[in-house]
């Protein structure tokens, strides 16, 4: 099926002006994430580690109407938090197997790019328009914008429901005023872009417009509860990494801690009111939950409590219609899952890296661990506590620490370095002798989505002081 052209003749035009004019760029955007997860004081396991999860990109029969053309499947290297570049050598098309974007370039160039949230720039969308897919900071690296000549956003509509695949999809982008500017093609994953200058930019469709959306269903079990109780949080999200990510974040900055309960996630939904329905039934509030995009600030979520063990046999139900669009049977197995996995695993799955695993082996592990090293000294220790963030807490699980053992270390030390220096303590403490090396630190963490370049050099340079003695 040929790829819908309704929008490529429409003129941009200026949606309203900002009141107090800015540059977004995505370092001042990051900087403003790391600094909100510096005051956070909670996690979601299987989340900062993982990230935000990602999943299918559109269901089977909008692949069977998405056309491709060619584009070369190119792995990004992650640079910070959510930040991403690629280096594009040469004129063609090239699709981030990451995030979905597909870049079109007239030569070689650097691209670095960012997911944002909808809840920063939805009020730029008015009372005409809502969202349809992730929004996105892109920008070259040392050269003109005009090296890109077009970009794919994946969107998050469901063609196969739409009449005659029909949707008029346009693109919200923000200068430094808000401009709706035309898209060019859709095809049933991604809508394209002429490129005109590059700053945040992501698709949106007309808020009258009545849509399917690729959905999905996000579990989060609460952990350190009552041994009796298990609580869970449900929510319903459309299927982009924007929404995904405002979802994640709402979650660690919960004071109570929770993992993510891997399920297929999958599911179609419509704007309108859905209630959870639980075998055994289980105290849920609301009763009723309404799914509206204009709720992108704070998203809702059902709480389910239960006083018995699982299984736990769910479905989400359309209201209006009864229809059932997700269900799915909590196990006891997917509750204790997160505990049984070796740090390795509770790492972020296919982390892209600029050296391979067999690499790192090779340049940290063979030679050191063949040596007559010794174990990391205090004052190592605290070298390498004063380069950890606010992500040392999940070091501490990774490391084996129980939660137990971070709240006794944050009740008798109130130097966040020293609770830091404490915590990489405690681990060598509880550890055989010749096994709390710099080349064992290393080995535990290097998995870790998000672990500082700080840390990795400071261990890289013991390591490397390690193997020359």
């Amino acid at each position: 099926m040929a790829v819908t052209n309704i929008c490529s003749t429409m003129r941009a035009r200026c949606f309203f002006a900002m009141e107090n004019k800015e540059t977004f760029t995505v370092d001042s955007s990051e900087e403003e994430e790391e600094e909100e997860h510096e005051d956070s004081g909670s996690c979601a396991e299987g989340g900062r580690e993982e990230e935000a999860p990602r999943f299918q990109f559109c269901c089977e029969k909008c692949k069977a109407i998405t056309q491709t053309h060619g584009q070369e499947i190119v792995t990004p290297q992650r640079i910070s938090n959510g930040r991403f570049q690629l280096q594009l050598e040469e004129e063609g098309l090239y699709e981030c197997s990451v995030t979905g974007l597909v870049f079109e370039a007239s030569e070689r160039v650097l691209v670095q790019y960012s997911v944002l949230s909808w809840s920063k720039f939805s009020s730029f969308l008015s009372n005409s328009w809502k969202l349809a897919g992730p929004i996105f900071n892109i920008n070259t690296v040392d050269e003109d914008a005009s090296v890109l000549t077009s970009i794919q956003f994946l969107h998050s509509i469901c063609l196969a429901q739409s009449l005659d695949n029909v949707v008029p999809f346009s693109v919200l982008h923000i200068k430094d005023m808000a401009f709706i500017e035309p898209s060019a093609d859709y095809s049933g994953r991604h809508v394209k872009w002429k490129v005109t200058s590059l700053s945040p930019v992501g698709p949106i469709i007309p808020i009258t417009l009545p849509v399917e959306y690729h959905g999905v269903v996000l579990v989060y079990k609460r952990l350190y509860c009552d041994s009796n109780n298990y609580s869970f949080h449900v929510y319903l999200a459309i299927n982009d990494q924007s929404s995904i990510n405002d979802i994640y974040e709402q979650v660690r900055r919960y004071k109570d801690r929770y993992i993510m309960i891997q399920k297929p996630a999958m599911c179609k939904l419509v704007e309108g009111t859905f209630h959870l329905l639980s075998e055994p039934e289980g105290e849920i509030r609301p009763e009723e939950l309404e799914f509206t995009l204009d709720s992108i600030k704070i998203k809702g979520y059902f709480e389910a409590v239960f006083e018995e063990r699982p299984p736990f046999k769910w479905s989400v139900i359309k209201t209006t219609t009864d229809e059932t669009i997700w269900s799915a049977i909590i196990r006891e197995d997917d509750c204790q899952a997160y505990f049984r996995q070796k740090p390795r695993q509770r790492a972020k799955r296919g982390r892209v890296r600029t050296r391979s695993s067999s690499d790192d082996e090779n340049t940290y592990g063979a030679k050191s661990m063949n040596s007559q090293v010794q174990d990391l000294k205090e004052m190592e220790l605290l070298q390498i506590s004063k380069k950890f963030g606010s992500e040392w807490k999940q070091v501490a699980i990774v490391l084996g620490l129980m939660y137990k053992d971070l709240e006794d270390i944050k009740e008798t030390e109130r130097d966040v370095t020293m609770q830091k220096f404490n915590m990489l303590l405690k681990w060598k403490n509880g550890r055989k002798r010749g096994e709390a090396t710099a080349n064992h630190l290393w080995r535990s963490v290097k998995n870790l989505d998000d672990l500082p370049t700080e840390v990795q050099e400071v261990l890289q340079d013991l390591m490397d002081k390690q193997t020359a003695r």
